[in-house]
């Protein structure tokens, strides 16, 4: 017996949907990256870039992933025995850690409750009794846990001692507010398959005057991640190396999408969907994770009895809608939902509707279109 057509519908946190003037643009021939018509398009990815991180900094951008990134900002700031703190919560804080520890960089763990946001009077405390630190590493949305930090504080406590404050901002990039420049974020890193609606492959770092001094006293290796070379050809609207040509072709036009929206409208619309699917998953008796929920992803407890990696399963095998599901020891324990980038209300209302039917084909006891209702209910705001 043949199968029914299935719509797919992609809502795992990373990679995101992509928006269709990104797909027809990236589909075009590819053009030289030596070439004007380059020129021209990557001088204006450049000024959507600063305006994204809200930065009057270089974006350097690499060809890689955001753990690429991550890398970049390890080696580019830091020399062999360097002290410095990383903050733990989640699968991605333990990459800072584990990046510095592949170098030689010493680092003190600051472990938090996976599902908790790090206090930042934490971090004050550690820098007040350990002088030595040269750098805070933090996660500023833990797609792990569904957990958002409050980066803004961070930075102010950070921005007074030497020390340099290196932030992932992979999964809140273009989700909410990330203001490199006003807080005083001095390395911030992201990717493209995220927030900016991109296939997986770019990784960003915003660097400010404070991390660019240390640029130039770092002592680790470093090749095709390099700060000084990158920033020296982005001045030419140039790449140090053979850039990723279509996804850069993409991004100008996923940067362009934002602006039309406008940030603040973005912000909004992150919330709002985050809102909703919480209100949804909750009105089913279903309990979040996280004590302080991204507007990212919303990361769910599977109910007891029921194994979550079996929801997501269903989910992806019948419904045609691919979540994700626990990482490391949450692996069976949680699910994830993600709201971020190229989603709207319905996509909201398509996956609460999905999740419904597959719990209660697993004897989970609801009502079906109770989920449904109440992620409406937010949804409407504004709008009747």
């Amino acid at each position: 017996m043949k199968r029914p057509m299935q719509k797919k519908y992609l809502m795992a946190p990373g990679p995101t949907p992509i928006p269709v003037e990104a797909l027809q643009a990236m589909g075009r021939p590819i053009i030289h990256h030596r070439a004007p018509e380059y020129e021209s398009i990557f001088s204006e990815v450049r000024q959507g870039l600063r305006a994204l991180f809200q930065t009057s900094n270089e974006v350097l951008v690499f060809a890689s992933s955001g753990t690429g990134g991550m890398e970049a900002a390890v080696v580019n700031t830091l020399s062999p025995g360097d002290r410095v703190l990383v903050v733990r919560g989640g699968k991605f804080g333990e990459r800072w850690g584990e990046i510095c520890q592949a170098y030689g960089v010493e680092f003190v763990p600051l472990d938090v409750e996976w599902g908790y946001p790090v206090d930042p009077a934490l971090i004050e405390r550690s820098l007040e009794r350990d002088g030595s630190i040269r750098a805070v590493f933090v996660t500023h949305s833990e797609t792990s846990t569904g957990t958002l930090n409050d980066l803004r504080t961070i930075a102010r406590i950070v921005s007074q001692t030497p020390a340099l404050l290196i932030a992932d901002v992979v999964t809140s990039l273009g989700i909410t507010e990330v203001a490199v420049d006003a807080w005083g974020v001095d390395v911030a890193v992201a990717g493209s398959q995220k927030g900016l609606m991109l296939p997986p492959g770019l990784a960003f770092c915003s660097v400010s005057d404070k991390a660019w001094e240390r640029v130039g006293q770092s002592k680790l290796p470093k090749f095709y991640f390099d700060f000084a070379a990158e920033k020296k050809n982005m001045a030419k609207n140039q790449n140090a190396f053979t850039p990723a040509v279509s996804l850069l072709v993409g991004l100008r036009e996923t940067l362009s999408l934002i602006q039309q929206e406008g940030l603040a409208q973005v912000f909004a619309r992150h919330d709002r969907l985050a809102r909703a699917t919480r209100a949804g998953v909750t009105a089913l008796g279903l309990e979040l994770f996280s004590r302080a929920p991204t507007p990212a992803v919303t990361a769910v407890k599977a109910p007891a009895g029921i194994d979550g990696g079996a929801i997501v399963k269903t989910l992806r095998e019948r419904h045609g809608i691919t979540i994700a599901g626990g990482q490391s020891q949450l692996k069976g324990k949680i699910f994830r939902i993600s709201h971020m980038g190229y989603v709207d209300d319905y996509d909201i209302i398509t996956a609460i509707s999905a999740l419904e039917i597959t719990l209660a084909g697993m004897g989970y006891p609801l009502e079906l279109g109770a989920g449904v209702r109440a992620a409406e209910a937010i949804l409407m705001e504004g709008k009747a």
